[in-house]
């Protein structure tokens, strides 16, 4: 994906409901967010005449906090 598709693939998905962050690399995007719709990720990427192969759903993955120490 040339430097120009990358860009418009990223900005496209900026429009996207609920979309927190996007990282799009050589053929792969990674976008984090909020209730996003496949429809509307797949519909911003292929407005730029991209295409989208699969979407794949990660599990969430929770901050680790340190423990507390109990000590006085």
């Amino acid at each position: 994906m040339r430097h120009l598709a990358k860009r418009a693939v990223f900005t496209a998905m900026t429009n996207v409901r609920g979309l927190v962050r996007a990282e799009v690399e050589m053929r792969v995007a990674i976008v984090e967010g909020t209730a996003l719709d496949e429809h509307e990720l797949r519909a911003a990427v292929e407005s730029v005449g991209c295409r989208v192969s699969h979407i794949e759903r990660l599990p969430a993955q929770l901050p680790l906090l340190p423990l507390l120490d109990d000590s006085p």
